[in-house]
């Protein structure tokens, strides 16, 4: 199966979205906020990171960016799940995020999204 790391603060939604890729069959590393999800990738080493943007510690954007910085995680695909992001924000792409879903999602958006990003890299 499929490792991937969740970062996402809310308790409920985070519960909700590793219950929808676990159904998918993805193995879910939960972390509640960015620093439990930089120490879950080092550990773990997912085949993708799916954060929310807006967590305590250290948010989504600056999780990405250390990602990116690393040559180790470089390439790790990164989706951002926000329900704060506007038209024309471009967080996520100056962060280096791979893709992004809009919070509220439907189950079948967000492992649609994580199955085309991960069929895009491998």
């Amino acid at each position: 199966m499929t490792v991937l790391v969740l970062a996402e603060d809310d308790d409920d939604i985070r519960m909700l979205a590793a219950r929808i890729l676990r159904r998918a069959d993805f193995t879910v590393i939960e972390a509640a906020d960015g620093n439990a999800a930089l120490a879950a990738v080092r550990e773990h080493r997912p085949a993708i990171l799916v954060s929310d943007i807006d967590m305590p510690h250290l948010s989504g954007v600056e999780l990405c960016r250390r990602l990116r910085a690393d040559p180790v995680t470089a390439d790790l695909p990164v989706i951002f799940v926000s329900g704060s992001l506007t038209p024309g924000d471009d967080r996520p792409a100056r962060a280096g995020a791979t893709a992004v879903v809009m919070k509220p999602f439907l189950p079948t958006d967000l492992v649609d999204c994580v199955r085309r990003t991960l069929a895009a890299v491998f």
